[in-house]
């Protein structure tokens, strides 16, 4: 692929762009009108100290404001089956009809939850007007969930996927090694797992900020020895990789899917929303160069 042509690529990629906000950012999605495209599906991560109830009132209010609101149903946070059915019932209030279905690492579960399997298999969801549900993939692997078992899980989800006639698609977790990535597509090939993948990217961030996130997030098991050692710090640069320098890569991964099966980013802002908007912005309207594939803004 020519650099125009990657260009072109990388341009209208990110505008199929989701982004995740949290549950504190109620005003944003309002703010974000008219800056990221109508129907662009807003993420609202569960974080610790929030309530379902508060999560479920961000994704109505990404609903109202244009977009396609998307709140997190974390299962392990997931205090009964009447808090769930609750939040459920707001949402198909507000027209809110995708979630993101995760397991959490809460020990030990709020509730009766402790994976989404066990979500889906309560038959909580069923009929609850869900009409698009995304669940997890770990292309660089997931510490808490042998890779044997996380392939069962993702067979059994799509399974359900088909039983309900739910759409479901995979939201992977961010990564910095797009070799891993590719690894992933062949694997769900050769398992005859045909689910859409919705490619997990970091948004602009510092490279210490990055590696914090990774570490949180259990991916990339060297960093944590780096982050903890002051002189090791020069060290980030060959580990950790921004976004000017995954994007171009996951796109030409992307390309080069065979099942196609790599259909949009999803966007974490670690360095901020509105320095991830930017960005997107940005590269929507080709307001960039390629320093090899390394994205230059501003041009």
């Amino acid at each position: 692929m020519d650099s125009n042509a990657l260009r072109e690529r990388i341009a209208g990629f990110a505008g199929l762009a989701s982004l995740e906000i949290t549950s504190s950012d109620g005003a944003l999605p309002a703010a974000l009108a008219g800056r990221l495209p109508a129907g662009t599906a807003l993420y609202v991560a569960h974080t610790p100290n929030a309530t379902l109830a508060q999560v479920a009132e961000v994704a109505c209010a990404a609903q109202a404001a244009g977009f396609q609101g998307c709140p997190h149903l974390v299962a392990r946070r997931i205090a009964s089956r009447a808090e769930l059915g609750a939040a459920l019932a707001r949402l198909r209030e507000g027209g809110v009809s995708r979630a993101l279905l995760v397991a959490g690492d809460l020990t030990p579960p709020a509730g009766e939850f402790a994976s989404t399997l066990d979500v889906l298999d309560s038959g909580a969801l069923d009929g609850a007007g869900l009409a698009t549900i995304g669940v997890a993939g770990h292309p660089e692997g997931n510490p808490n969930i042998p890779p044997e078992a996380a392939w069962e899980a993702l067979a059994r989800k799509q399974a359900w996927g088909a039983r309900t006639g739910v759409a479901v698609h995979v939201a992977t977790q961010f990564g910095f090694d797009t070799g891993a990535l590719a690894t992933f597509d062949r694997e769900l090939a050769a398992r005859g797992i045909t689910l859409p993948v919705h490619v997990g990217v970091a948004g602009p961030a510092s490279l210490k900020s990055l590696a914090r996130f990774a570490v949180m997030c259990g991916i990339g098991a060297s960093l944590a020895a780096i982050l903890s050692n002051p002189l090791a710090l020069g060290s980030l640069k060959s580990l950790v990789k921004t976004i000017d320098e995954v994007f171009p890569a996951v796109v030409r991964v992307a390309a080069a899917s065979p099942g196609g099966r790599f259909v949009q980013p999803h966007f974490f802002a670690f360095g901020g929303v509105m320095k991830t908007v930017e960005w997107l912005e940005a590269v929507r309207a080709g307001r960039f160069k390629l320093d090899g594939d390394t994205i230059a803004l501003g041009t």
